[in-house]
């Protein structure tokens, strides 16, 4: 994906005197960045009483709700927020449009923390952790599961990112042969790399399907497949803005070169959103649950509130002259973000119902986990960022301070 021959559009940046991808430098240590360690480390404490006294001691989970944020954040969400290199990769390569070119290792880097630390999380989530590495064995394989396919694709997906990404520590260690001769099997990484994502995010809707009426019928649908992968190619497109929007400002780097392109990425969300609103209000006119919209008590609530942060993209992005805004972009994209985290908590914890009796809600420890982790995956961007060739290399002079 990172290094596909480059393409035309982009040679012709280089001629101009644009510089590709570089390291931006600057110190690892500030503020920021020790609030991200402090935050680590709290999560770290409460992982050492999961590990040690069981799931029960940090958790909210139990035998009516067996999964719990933890699940839904590492392997719902954050692999929809790590579709960036995925939504990249469709445009940039499949679509053949070599103008984003610039744009695809900042999505890749993000991708490669998202998933990683998505796959590595899933052994808090297991209560045999000891017994992972079942899934890596063939004896224990069982193809015709939905949870198999997600695990297997993720692994080794996981396994194709890191592939994609090594030319950029080829570029910073000086490997120059190793690399060129990298790039001429990349294709096959890249073909993986749209496969598998394409595979995993639409089963995470089929994990639902086979749950049957024990979910909501505002979210219970045979098109959850379908509706799953939408607002996984949405979320990509949407983290590409807002990586690039964050990284201007906490970098201090000039990000007008790339403001076009996130225009033309604003536009495409907003054709995915349209498709996707016109599929799923469909969906629940056709299956005469669209009245349930206004009668369900708190899952009517969360509903419009979730269809609302989907509409709003739509209603900015519609508008040319806001997609030339960054600030409408952000706005659009972040609230994009909203609705499809929405989506899937709803999916997975508001509308899933297991019977009387049984309630969760997360607990302190549990939040403090998965705050933990994302201030692992930011951490890791910024070192990243600061040490190897990612980012566009056209920041200003004060982005080293």
């Amino acid at each position: 994906m990172v290094n596909h021959p480059i393409p035309s559009q982009v040679a012709n940046r280089l001629k101009k005197g644009k510089a590709g991808p570089a390291a931006i430098g600057g110190a690892l240590v500030t503020p920021f960045t020790i609030v991200l360690a402090v935050l680590i480390g709290i999560a770290l404490f409460f992982l050492a009483q999961r590990f040690i006294y069981g799931l029960g001691a940090v958790t909210n989970i139990n035998n009516g709700y067996p999964w719990g944020i933890w699940v839904v954040w590492d392997v719902v969400i954050a692999t929809g927020f790590a579709c960036g290199g995925y939504a990249m990769a469709l445009v940039c390569y499949v679509m053949n449009r070599g103008e984003y070119h610039p744009l695809v290792r900042p999505a890749l880097t993000a991708s490669l923390f998202g998933y990683s630390l998505g796959g590595l999380s899933v052994l808090i989530d297991l209560g045999r952790y000891w017994n992972f590495w079942h899934i890596l064995w063939p004896g224990y394989a069982q193809p015709g599961s939905v949870m198999f396919e997600v695990a297997a694709c993720i692994s080794l997906y996981i396994i194709v990112l890191w592939i994609e990404f090594s030319p950029a520590f080829l570029e910073h260690f000086g490997f120059k042969n190793l690399k060129a001769k990298l790039n001429k099997a990349m294709f096959f990484f890249i073909g993986l790399g749209v496969l598998l994502p394409t595979m995993h995010q639409s089963s995470l809707g089929s994990l639902l399907v086979v749950f049957g009426a024990q979910i909501h019928p505002l979210w219970q649908t045979p098109l959850l497949p379908l509706l799953f992968l939408l607002t996984a190619v949405c979320m990509g497109f949407a983290i590409v803005i807002v990586e690039a929007t964050w990284a201007s400002v906490g970098f201090r780097r000039d990000i007008a070169g790339e403001l076009p392109m996130l225009s033309k990425i604003g536009k495409i969300i907003m054709g995915i959103l349209v498709a996707y609103l016109v599929i799923r209000l469909g969906d629940l006119a056709v299956r005469g649950a669209i009245f349930k919209a206004f009668t369900s008590g708190a899952k009517s609530v969360m509903f419009l509130i979730e269809m609302a942060a989907f509409a709003y993209p739509v209603f900015v992005l519609s508008s040319p002259a806001n997609r030339k805004r960054l600030s409408k972009l952000l706005a659009a994209a972040m609230s994009m973000l909203t609705g499809a985290v929405l989506y899937r908590i709803d999916a997975f914890l508001v509308a899933y119902d297991t019977g009387p009796g049984w309630h969760y809600f997360p607990s302190v420890p549990e939040m403090m986990v998965t705050i933990g982790v994302i201030a692992i995956e930011v951490l890791a961007y910024i070192i990243f960022v600061r040490k190897f060739p990612i980012l566009p290399g056209h920041s200003t002079p004060a982005a080293a301070e």
